[in-house]
């Protein structure tokens, strides 16, 4: 066998191991891609709740001008976020805090405590709290995956030439993780 036909040989074996690194990372990008999808649905499900779970309370708290108008000015800016999963981790956090106080308030309230489209709307949004954690795992286990190639021997130097890059994770704060306060007393 001459020179040529090794060297040919090589250059056929680096370029079918490149196109499938190259696959393997566009799975992964489309993987990440679809986990945020879904985060992306289930953060706007809540956000379309929210407005619906304040107009029940007004009518029961309606003193609690103050965080009605604090939902209103998060929930705005959490839609306005987009899609960079840090700046929209944040926006969303911000959100949750006074949430969940609005839930927290049912129990200074038994009319609302009692009130079925309130219940409705609770479980609807614990529902979709739910998802959101099950789309926040399903992306950061593809957003890793996609980072380990990303940062990996030999994947890197084609990810690098291709322009793949990391992606943020989307975490949640630990204020998000702690159950919302509920008041005994009333």
């Amino acid at each position: 066998m001459g020179v040529s036909a090794i060297l040919i040989a090589v250059i056929i074996i680096l370029a079918i191991g490149v196109a499938i690194i190259f696959n393997t990372l566009i799975r992964k990008r489309q993987m990440s891609e679809n986990g945020w999808a879904d985060i992306d649905v289930q953060l706007k499900r809540r956000a379309d709740l929210i407005p619906q779970l304040v107009s029940t309370v007004k009518g029961y708290a309606a003193h609690e001008r103050s965080l009605f108008e604090e939902i209103a000015e998060k929930r705005n800016a959490a839609l306005a976020a987009g899609d960079d999963p840090a700046a929209r981790g944040a926006a969303e956090s911000a959100l949750s805090r006074p949430v969940k106080r609005v839930i927290a308030l049912a129990e200074d309230y038994p009319d609302l405590k009692a009130n079925q489209n309130f219940l409705e709307l609770q479980r609807a949004l614990a529902e979709t709290e739910d998802k959101i954690e099950m789309a926040r795992r399903f992306y950061n286990g593809a957003v890793r995956e996609l980072n380990t190639l990303v940062e990996s021997v030999p994947s890197n130097l084609v990810a690098g030439m291709l322009g793949f890059a990391k992606r943020d994770y989307f975490e949640a704060n630990d204020g998000d993780r702690a159950a919302p306060p509920v008041s005994m007393g009333g």
